[in-house]
């Protein structure tokens, strides 16, 4: 997935952007500004990598993350609204995950949960088991995958 791509939907839909990241630790935020101009369309991202953080910079309950664990969907749907609450933005994806190594037997490695929120559209996420791919290979899969909602979103 094109993050120039991402940015032309958006910017055709005059939309702003924000990304709320755990387990990509701003990698999908890195990947839209390294387009030339993403200015216009990408707002802010957050590094929410502690459930301090989420809690903190998105508003994410406590009790979602006590009784969800931080790599969950209510987590990634309360990631993803808090950024647009906390944001100008129009859309936000969230990425929240265990990228390795390492994982249990109920959250494995390569399991990432997503989020996209809109100001126009209820909030979906997912879950995407990506595998045991090692680490650097799970964050590149979570950032095209994010990059792949936002634009879907953004059409």
């Amino acid at each position: 997935m094109s993050a120039a791509a991402v940015l032309a939907a958006a910017r055709a839909r005059g939309w702003r952007i924000a990304t709320a990241e755990s387990c990509t630790g701003g990698l999908v935020a890195g990947a839209l500004t390294d387009v030339p101009g993403s200015s216009d369309v990408v707002d802010r991202g957050f590094v929410t990598y502690s459930n301090a953080a989420k809690e903190q910079m998105l508003g994410v309950d406590a009790a979602t993350l006590a009784a969800h664990g931080a790599v969950s969907e209510e987590v990634a749907r309360a990631m993803a609204e808090g950024a647009l609450r906390h944001s100008l933005a129009d859309l936000a994806v969230s990425t929240t995950g265990i990228a390795g190594p390492g994982g249990s037997e109920f959250k494995p490695e390569g399991r990432v949960c997503f989020a996209v929120a809109s100001k126009t559209a209820s909030t979906r996420s997912e879950t995407v088991e990506f595998g045991a791919i090692g680490r650097q290979a799970v964050r590149a899969a979570a950032v095209r995958h994010a990059l792949g909602l936002l634009r879907d979103a953004a059409r």
